[in-house]
């Protein structure tokens, strides 16, 4: 692709979010922050809490799950932010933090947070706002950093989301609490001028027998009245004059007032009664957006969105929030971005965006839900980095993380990779093949190997393919194979394609070199992984307007 000089390229980023935005994101340069940090209410905080010493803690709640750790490399961080252009209430806030909790692993949670907080405000243009997503156990510690870095005076909102109406009690195997079935969302902004677009949802049944109780008789439109009486009297400066056979202090002037009586907008039941203005139910925009936000379900296991990612927020969520807090063609940035929800909605609304995670899973997630939902033509729309372009980066990813460089390997032949680093038998990823339109397929085992390879390690995977009953196996290597390897997977059979009778080899080797320069194994056209469902069709979300 060929980009032409002013072209934004949206962007998705593998790696540390941390260096990312101090080495790739400009000040000021970001409409909308958006950020879901990792947290799951399965662990305990009397772990969370035990003092590096060992003395458990006596709090018996719930918090996030992360890896952060109080390390040396977390002392590093706390003491840089302390000696560095932290603003002052931070440097405060931890330092009282420290005090509070202890060397453990919410603190260490915290002074990770803190030090990319201070990176998303200075990213954030004037006008921009950020929405921090946490579980009901981090949210104060974590208000506590934005009210330092933001300044208290910039808290708009704490945002309650119900994620379901019920959740499974727990109460038969001894918990004595009541159901946690909401999240918070933090609502900050950088200034006073920023960009917020009211929301309004539909009203209710209830709330249309009980407001519009008046229907017009001329045209059957149900309407509800309100005072036209001007607050204050004279006192500020409201018009005194008579409407109708009654004299009043008015909202608005004889012309403004006149205007409406002539459109049929004034409504006297009957004479002598105060003249009232009328509202339509036909013309209203609905009732304003609040605070606790009780319309939107958490994604349930028969969802069509779902994509098995186990934070994943659903797509009208992210919608709402930013159609609030930004406009078409604004920057919206989510330095977490999962499985990227944030990044469908932003591209779905016509908004630039910017992704970081830290697994090149996310990343290849992201890239296929994108692939997915919009076709193969929206790859030209966005560009992938930290992802190695040579060898030399691909051994980089290896000597790094061994995990993460199969995972990567696996993503190239449009595989799906292992989620966790588990003994896989010699499976790094599965490779699916359609056989009929009923979505059925057959699978190829993919096998990687970034250290030294021999001719067992093919013989290997000859074997687990036959013992999986799987159709075919890739052996993927960084290192280049030697004749016996070679060999030994020109002696493996070969696989006949349902569809069309084509033959192809049972088990075949290619280099991580060979990925790099295009070239993919011979095999059937792979399914995308991870999505079952049809591509979204061009839809918008009825559930709200914005005014």
């Amino acid at each position: 692709m060929v980009k032409t000089p002013g072209e934004w390229l949206n962007k998705l980023y593998y790696g540390d979010n941390l260096g990312v935005l101090r080495e790739n994101v400009a000040p000021e340069s970001v409409d909308l922050i958006y950020l879901d940090p990792p947290f799951n209410s399965n662990r305990s905080y009397n772990v969370l809490f035990k003092e590096k010493s060992g003395e458990e803690s006596p709090a018996q709640m719930e918090a996030f799950d992360d890896t952060w750790t109080w390390s040396h490399e977390t002392e590093s961080l706390y003491i840089d932010l302390l000696n560095g252009d932290a603003p002052l209430a931070v440097k405060d806030a931890l330092e009282a933090m420290r005090k509070l909790l202890g060397d453990n692993d919410v603190l260490a949670y915290l002074v990770m947070m803190a030090a990319r907080l201070v990176e998303l405000h200075r990213v954030l243009k004037p006008t921009g706002s950020l929405y921090l997503h946490c579980d009901p156990t981090a949210s104060h510690y974590l208000k506590m950093l934005l009210d330092a870095i933001f300044g208290a005076r910039q808290f708009k909102n704490e945002i309650v989301w119900r994620r379901t109406s019920t959740v499974k009690g727990n109460s038969g195997q001894g918990a004595r609490h009541f159901g946690r079935n909401t999240d918070r969302i933090l609502f900050y902004t950088k200034s006073d001028k920023y960009t917020f677009n009211q929301a309004y949802q539909p009203y209710s049944e209830e709330y249309i027998k009980k407001k519009f109780t008046n229907i017009e008789p001329e045209t059957g439109r149900r309407f509800q009245t309100v005072s036209m009486l001007g607050p204050g009297g004279s006192a500020k400066g409201n018009p005194f004059y008579e409407v109708l056979g009654v004299s009043r202090h008015w909202r608005f002037s004889q012309e403004e007032m006149a205007r409406l009586i002539k459109e049929g907008r004034v409504h006297q039941s009957k004479p002598g009664v105060v003249p009232r203005q009328k509202y339509y139910l036909d013309e209203g925009k609905g009732v304003e957006l609040q605070s606790l936000w009780a319309d939107i379900d958490a994604l349930n296991s028969q969802a069509a969105e779902r994509l098995g990612y186990p934070t994943q927020k659903p797509l009208v969520l992210l919608e709402r929030i930013i159609e609030a807090s930004s406009n078409p063609g604004d920057v919206v940035l989510d330095p977490f971005c999962g499985c990227g929800t944030t990044i469908d909605a932003a591209q779905k609304l016509g908004r630039k965006w910017i992704g970081i995670d830290v697994t090149t899973l996310a990343v290849d997630l992201i890239d296929a839900r994108l692939r997915h939902t919009y076709t193969e033509s929206i790859q030209d729309s966005y560009e992938i980095l930290g992802i190695p372009k040579d060898l030399g980066g691909a051994q980089a990813l290896f000597n790094r993380s061994p995990f993460e460089f199969e995972r990567w390997c696996v993503m190239l032949v449009d595989g799906q990779p292992n989620e966790k680093q588990v003994g896989d038998k010699g499976i790094d990823g599965i490779i699916r093949v359609p056989i009929d339109a009923k979505g059925n397929s057959h699978r190829a085992i993919v096998s990687v190997k970034g250290g030294t390879t021999n001719p067992s390690h093919v013989r290997d995977l000859i074997g687990t393919v036959e013992s999986q009953k799987a159709a075919m196996g890739v052996f993927i290597c960084l290192k280049k194979p030697t004749k016996a390897m070679v060999d030994a997977a020109n002696h493996s059979g070969v696989y006949t394609y349902p569809v069309n009778n084509q033959k192809y080899p049972k088990v075949q080797i290619i280099t991580v070199e060979d990925l790099l320069k295009g070239k993919r194994p011979n095999i059937p056209t792979a399914m995308l992984p991870y999505f079952q469902a049809q591509r979204r069709y061009e839809a918008t979300h009825q559930q709200m307007t914005f005014g």
